[in-house]
């Protein structure tokens, strides 16, 4: 059938591309062994550490965000490990199917989906939680089904509160390049992330943002592993490469993404986000629907809200 026009993406995600990134993209793909390759890898590593904001490995995958949450659960766990997961929406219970798949005991905290985590039952599991038996937390940190976003530096609280060694692990998909963001401040351990969404790329990079105590928890940890094995990149990445074939165009893309990031500045990034969810509010108030109102102590941002039509 005869489109006129041009293509114009309206879904949650993936997102539209930027032409200059397409330019990016389409130019011949070089050689992945050699010197230019390894100036390009080098520039996505240490750029996605600037976007995380983390002085610590970011590492690329050639896989979606589904890839991203398999590699950190893989590289950090042993099987039958219990984690701690909140149904905060579709892709925070896709989570944790995926990680009952691997093996793994998930303790699923059920909601409504119109509300952040409650940081009083966190506290309360963790709590209980005498010998130590939960050895992750999964917070989603922006709902891409929802709107709800998640306040992480809570979520960071109630564990040092509990004095609980559990690692935290953080889906970033969403809100990456869109949010702000903290790695390092915010003491995540293990952070996901999609090339889809707020880096403007096509669906096609995963990431690990991680920590020292990750990496540390990798050595010990007995799941399998062997495409998301983090040694065996961060050996490579070391010089700029890869362990196996890597998606150099995307890669060409990332780092122009990088660089449009850069030249705009992440605040004012996060600034044009929040013009244009409040737009979407005020507009959304107009027609008549709900906005599902964000509890300050539950949820991170007011750049998101939960629509719902009053019938509801």
């Amino acid at each position: 059938m005869y489109r006129p026009g041009r293509h114009f993406l309206q879904i949650p995600g993936p997102t539209n591309v930027p032409d200059r990134i397409l330019r990016a993209i389409d130019r011949p793909t070089i050689d992945h062994r050699g010197p230019e390759f390894a100036e390009l890898g080098k520039a996505c590593l240490e750029g996605m550490k600037t976007v995380y904001q983390t002085r610590n490995p970011v590492l690329i995958y050639p896989a979606s965000g589904t890839g991203g949450w398999d590699a950190a659960l893989t590289n950090t766990l042993s099987p039958d490990d219990k984690v701690l997961a909140f149904d905060t929406g579709q892709f925070a219970a896709l989570w944790a199917k995926a990680a009952r798949n691997l093996g793994l005991n998930v303790d699923f905290v059920e909601s409504d989906w119109r509300a952040g985590i409650d940081i009083g039952k966190l506290g309360e599991r963790l709590g209980g939680d005498r010998n130590h038996e939960i050895k992750a937390v999964l917070v989603v940190h922006s709902e891409t089904s929802t709107g709800v976003a998640n306040d992480i530096p809570a979520v960071r609280r109630a564990i040092d509160d509990a004095k609980h060694p559990a690692l935290l692990m953080v889906d970033t998909v969403s809100s990456l390049a869109a949010m702000d963001y903290r790695h390092d401040e915010w003491g995540v351990d293990v952070a996901i992330g999609g090339s889809q969404k707020g880096l403007m790329l096509p669906p096609g990079l995963g990431f690990n943002a991680v920590s020292q105590k990750a990496l540390a928890a990798s050595k010990t940890a007995k799941m399998p592993r062997s495409f998301f094995r983090w040694d065996d990149m961060l050996e490579q990445n070391a010089n700029g490469f890869f362990p196996y074939t890597p998606a150099t165009n995307l890669l060409f893309g990332l780092r122009e993404s990088l660089e449009m990031l850069a030249e705009e500045g992440l605040p004012n990034v996060f600034c044009r986000h929040q013009r244009f969810a409040e737009a979407t509010r005020r507009a959304v108030a107009t027609w008549g629907l709900e906005i599902v109102p964000l509890d300050a102590a539950r949820c991170s941002s007011a750049l998101t809200a939960v629509l719902v039509p009053d019938a509801r």
